[in-house]
């Protein structure tokens, strides 16, 4: 698997056809990036997800793209840091969770974030550590690329000095 870094806005990523959503566990509009994504795909993502609420951590589900520039969404179930019990193996697991589902569904390429690292109190180093040691790990056909998509310089600087 290729893993490259951009700053950038998740839902501006055209030539990926999946985007991954840190999304909450009723699968709604939120604040950051689940906010974002449903804001752009409109209110027939929400509807869709319905079906899915609530979902645990760790826990993947995949909905199409609606109005995205990506034809699909992975909607991924991050840990509260300070109020899980194992914030560390829960990240691993809804990394390997997201690739799962994007290998289900023969997803080629796929716009990841700092999963948890906003809200979710997650710290980035360590979890920057955690998500490329999984991306790194992945050994199925699919995704053929995993573009980490940052929000801010620092979170970029920090996946990318992992990645190269």
């Amino acid at each position: 698997m290729k893993i490259e870094c951009v700053l950038g806005d998740i839902t501006q990523q055209q030539d990926c056809q999946a985007i991954a959503n840190a999304a909450n566990n009723m699968l709604l509009p939120g604040a950051g990036i689940a906010g974002a994504i449903h804001k752009a795909a409109g209110r027939e993502l929400e509807k869709y997800c319905e079906q899915y609420a609530p979902i645990e951590v760790g826990q993947a589900v995949i909905s199409p793209g609606f109005n995205l520039v990506n034809p699909l969404v992975i909607h991924v179930l991050g840990p509260k840091y300070f109020s899980d019990v194992n914030p560390e193996e829960n990240l691993s697991k809804a990394i390997r969770s997201t690739l799962a589902i994007a290998n289900e569904n023969q997803v080629a390429s796929l716009a990841l974030p700092a999963l948890s690292t906003g809200s979710y109190g997650f710290p980035l180093k360590p979890a920057a550590e955690i998500i490329v040691r999984e991306l790194r790990r992945w050994s199925s056909p699919y995704p053929e690329r995993v573009r980490m998509v940052l929000f801010d310089k620092k979170s970029y600087d920090e996946f990318n000095s992992l990645i190269q």
